[in-house]
């Protein structure tokens, strides 16, 4: 693993340390996330809903917001169209629940991810035409579906997309398009989740109704979890909104939330973003991975709390079942790259099977391209030869420009530079692998290859103190756009009998550093053991954290690599 120190500039560094009457090392992680003084830090620790954009500021939200309208007037219903995933899940609930509360009758659905695949599908818009709707709102999803558009509209039925994808150069033809990566749209923040520009939208329609905002942000807890689970970066209005969002879940007020927390153990908890990401997002995925993800929105927007209850069960064991059935692919997965990939010369891994689950193939994507460091692709055929995939990336290579140099080859693609979905021909799977393989070998190095830890700067133990910790909740939310801080203590000295715990994964010692003591864990690092017993000075990485066990709480290193010291730092 590289290790790459974030450079400030010294003067910057300097004049932060006095304004702050801080630690070098504060006002280097300051400095890091462009703070420049005490009163350009105020939006950053204390950020204020006042602080979220003018709605009407996205291109489209007059249209939309009127289109609407004449559904509200006329008390048309209206069909909410989500994606399975948990951002389209919670934006269909927020749309349900804010215009229900309007006084509009709404009908949500969410495609089937087996026979209807990912976004706007014909068989949703002949249900709701069956029902006589005559407006579909889309949530995540829409901004490339040309052909079902036009399907849509030869049955006289208007589309409005909310999404965040990255559009292609041409755009359906709906009758309106929120989506703030729109070339020709100028809302000042590109990078809300899906459920993000469906709050925008539920905005904007109170604002021209003349209802109070504050009704609207009681829905911020939605959109934290759409926008934590969907790993936007966590800056300008999504800090916003996840900030006010994570202290509305702490609350627990909705039944199905509530039930949720429960559920995994962290009702009455303080929440945060990792803990939305591995806790809860799971549980509310695993009914579109393996089944009917409108059982999630039920959960979501349902007042009965028996019901709740029940729901939330459910989810919980569906995340049991798509577990194994997870780790199963995984397996068969690592089996195939040592059996047919040439690791030495590919940089992509493009991987194929026949009985696949397509709702894991995401995850699997993920925890290969995290084992190999490298573009992965993942493919699940179905019955008649086409396969669905699901495609994770790395910092050096845009998974979206990757697809398009290769798209002659797919059926259908879309996502972000690090995450994709993707649709192909059994008959064409040599030639995409082959293109997708050679775009990557083109654009990246070995170097490129080799994981990359970002570190904040060097940290004396001495300097972990309160005070300290204090600034390290403040700094929080954590997630993409603000990662928590890493740091680096050198030649620190290993004491007592290090051990490894956890079915012989991870490693738990203690170091010190001049008269400083203090733990360490290293989650799944048993391979440094030795380093650790050698009896010689060590360099740690590591985030810092407070650790609770048993009612107490106690400062800890979260040690993400060790290295050899090499000499004796001046």
């Amino acid at each position: 693993m590289k290790w790459q120190f974030l450079n400030p500039d010294p003067k910057k560094v300097n004049h932060l340390k006095k304004e702050f009457q801080s630690t070098e090392i504060i006002a280097r992680v300051l400095a890091n996330r462009e703070i420049e003084s005490l009163e350009n830090s105020l939006p950053f620790f204390e950020p204020s809903l006042d602080l979220l954009y003018d709605p009407f500021k996205m291109k489209d939200m007059d249209k939309a917001v009127d289109r609407i309208g004449q559904n509200i007037k006329s008390k048309n219903p209206i069909f909410i169209y989500g994606d399975y995933d948990v951002d389209g899940t919670t934006g269909a609930s927020l749309l349900y629940l804010a215009l229900m509360e309007m006084g509009v009758e709404v009908t949500s659905y969410i495609p089937n991810r087996e026979s209807e695949g990912y976004g706007l599908s014909n068989t949703g818009i002949d249900k709701a035409h069956s029902i006589g709707m005559d407006l579909i709102l889309t949530c995540d999803c829409g901004i490339n579906a040309i052909e079902p558009i036009k399907y849509a509209k030869s049955l006289g039925i208007d589309v409005i997309i909310t999404d965040h994808h990255i559009p292609d150069d041409k755009l359906p033809e709906a009758y309106a398009i929120l989506n703030p990566k729109r070339a020709d749209c100028s809302y000042p923040f590109k990078n809300l989740c899906g459920g993000g520009v469906a709050f925008k939208l539920v905005c904007a329609i109170a604002i021209k109704l003349k209802i109070p905002i504050d009704r609207i942000y009681e829905y911020l807890d939605l959109v934290t979890l759409g926008t934590c689970a969907d790993m936007v970066p966590l800056s300008g209005e999504n800090r916003v909104i996840v900030k006010h969002g994570l202290e509305l879940l702490t609350n627990g007020s909705k039944p199905g939330i509530k039930a949720l927390l429960d559920s995994v153990g962290l009702s009455d908890k303080s929440l945060s973003v990792g803990q939305l990401v591995f806790g809860v997002a799971p549980k509310i995925n695993a009914a579109g991975r393996l089944g009917d993800a409108n059982r999630s929105v039920e959960l979501l927007t349902t007042n009965d709390k028996k019901r709740a209850k029940y729901l939330a069960n459910v989810l919980l064991q569906e995340n049991q079942k798509r577990q194994q059935i997870q780790q199963d692919v995984v397996d068969a997965a690592f089996n195939k790259i040592n059996a047919s990939i040439d690791l030495k010369n590919d940089r992509a891994i493009v991987l194929a099977g026949n009985d696949w689950h397509p709702g894991v193939i995401g995850i699997v994507a993920s925890k290969v391209k995290e084992e190999f460091h490298r573009p992965t692709v993942i493919i699940s055929y179905d019955e008649n030869s086409i396969g669905k995939g699901s495609a994770r990336s790395i910092a050096k290579v845009d998974l979206y420009e990757a697809l398009s140099a290769s798209s002659e080859f797919l059926m259908d693609f879309g996502g972000h530079a690090m995450a994709a979905g993707l649709t192909v021909s059994k008959e064409s799977f040599a030639k995409f692998k082959k293109e997708f393989t050679d775009f990557v070998n083109n654009n990246t190095s070995a170097d490129d290859l080799i994981p990359t830890l970002t570190l904040d700067g060097i940290l004396k133990l001495k300097d972990i103190n309160r005070r300290f910790m204090d600034f390290l909740d403040k700094l929080a939310p954590y997630g993409p756009g603000n990662m928590r801080p890493n740091f680096v203590s050198k030649r620190v000295e290993v004491i007592g009998n290090p051990r490894v715990i956890g079915n012989g994964d991870h490693i738990l010692f203690k170091i010190r550093q001049n008269q400083k003591v203090i733990s360490a864990i290293g989650f799944n690092m048993s391979q440094h053991y030795e380093k650790l017993i050698k009896g010689l000075p060590i360099d740690l990485a590591y985030v810092v954290e407070v650790n609770e066990w048993q009612g107490r709480r106690t400062v800890q290193l979260n040690v993400r690599d060790i290295k050899m010291s090499d000499k004796k730092e001046n």
